[in-house]
């Protein structure tokens, strides 16, 4: 099942040089002043039961700076007078611990394999901090990851020795790096691009074999093992969020997570699912018949969901404000709506965002960012107006309508009870046309029904 699959899968990116990863670092440097500390914090790893872990993943901002992905790290950039120096600090060589968890690279591999001028024990951190922090006057640190360096950071700032008073030395004020880095993560590289692309791809297929797969009776859980399990079997570290596989009025529940009813024929099944590759991720939604033919009563929904999603990826062009695919889908959604009889407002009316009959069933954005974290970083309105889109940003398209009959504060209509359509692509503002990275992922009423239970 899934050795046929891979075939047409294109070739695993390349690894980002290190050429790239000291751009980005010189670029962001480019914006502090000397007298600047930066300190690149990585969370904890968190236990899950007893002495079992959950997997561990590592902060977005070490993995476009740096590419490093291995717990109990660091990353300071300091100044020395003359030049911006990266210092690394990582776990140390130990045998015991290597024999148990596997190999590290320790401070000396790290040096060899990675974009850093020095690299440290992680034990020796507050040593070096110490130190960093005596010579700096602001700190750029995001805080609430790491207690430890919380603590130190403003320590050191509340500090009053001697030396303060009598050299003015150690920091006084705090201030957040994550702002500027977002800015520059918002626009993507072409290394990037890759690896996006590549997790669209993998995800695209998954999709497509839980279609083929889909019967009577088979459980959401099912659905979700096949695409998750294509997910690892494609050379991806697995999902970038946990999949919402909803059937009938589940697929109604927006972030469904469940995942543990039966299927049946005459059910639309709902998919929100993504790969994680290289950190960054893929985000499709797609919902199907698990009959594998579409009810007249879900072709009109269905039809309608659709013609919002093409018409709002129209408009993922440079220039347009990045709220327009959203106001597009509204407007398709509504009409079709009206046109079905199920919204008895005027188009104007029923798009009132407080009063309109729209927010009964489309009651969510039509996309967000996307990178190396799912809902990536970026302000929408840097300066109280919707952003222009640009080349090289990547945003999800995903207008869905949903008819959840069990919903107390609605009148569903009888004929379209507990029908959830949503459908969701990521695409890639390009100088010209919209590039759809998940294009690959059947989304027609005649593909999908050619392909659901072909298994």
């Amino acid at each position: 099942m899934f050795s046929d699959a891979v075939k047409g899968l294109p070739t695993e990116p390349k690894s980002v040089p290190k050429s790239v990863y000291l751009e980005r670092q010189q670029r962001f440097l480019s914006q502090l002043k000397p007298s600047d500390l930066v300190i690149i914090t990585t969370p904890s790893e968190a236990v899950r039961s007893n002495d079992v872990t959950y997997p561990y993943r590592t902060s977005s901002d070490m993995l476009y700076l740096v590419g490093w992905a291995d717990p109990e790290s660091a990353l300071i950039f300091h100044h020395d007078g003359s030049q911006w120096i990266s210092h690394l600090f990582v776990q140390p060589k130990d045998t015991l611990k290597e024999i148990w968890e596997g190999r590290r690279p320790g401070a000396e591999g790290a040096k060899l394999g990675w974009s850093i001028d020095e690299a440290t024990s992680i034990h020796e951190l507050e040593e070096h901090l110490d130190m960093f922090l005596s010579e700096c006057s602001t700190v750029h640190v995001r805080t609430g990851i790491s207690s430890v360096i919380d603590s130190i950071v403003l320590s050191s700032i509340e500090r009053r020795d001697r030396n303060r008073q009598h050299f003015g030395s150690g920091p006084v004020s705090l201030e957040d790096p994550s702002r500027r880095i977002a800015e520059m993560r918002l626009r993507k590289s072409p290394e990037e691009i890759e690896f996006m692309r590549h997790a669209a791809e993998i995800s695209s297929v998954a999709h497509e074999l839980a279609m083929r797969a889909s019967k009577d009776g088979i459980f959401e859980y099912q659905l979700q093992s096949i695409i998750e399990g294509f997910f690892v079997y494609g050379g991806t570290s697995g999902w970038a969020y946990p999949s919402i596989v909803g059937c009938g009025e589940n697929a109604t529940i927006l972030h469904y997570t469940v995942n543990e009813s039966k299927c049946k024929g005459d059910e639309i099944i709902l998919i929100d699912a993504g790969a994680e590759y290289k950190g960054y991720a893929a985000d499709i939604t797609r919902s199907w018949p698990i009959g594998g033919t579409f009810t007249d009563a879900q072709k009109e929904i269905y039809e309608i969901v659709l013609d919002a999603q093409e018409q709002a990826i129209a408009a993922c062009r440079v220039g347009n404000p990045y709220n327009q695919p959203h106001e597009v889908a509204r407007s398709v959604l509504a009409e079709g709506l009206i046109r079905l009889g199920i919204i008895n407002q005027s188009l104007e009316d029923a798009l009132d965002t407080q009063t309109g009959q729209l927010k009964n069933w489309y009651m969510h954005n039509t996309g967000h960012w996307l990178g190396l974290d799912v809902h990536d970083v970026g302000v929408y309105k840097p300066d109280g107006t919707p952003r222009l889109l640009e080349a090289g940003m990547v945003l999800t398209v995903e207008p869905g309508l949903y008819f959840g009959a069990w919903r107390p504060d609605v009148d569903c209509p009888e004929r379209y009870a507990n029908i959830g359509i949503r459908i969701e692509d990521d695409v890639l503002v390009t100088d010209d046309e919209p590039d759809v990275l998940t294009k690959r992922c059947p989304k027609t009423i005649a593909d999908i029904e050619g392909i659901v239970g072909s298994l």
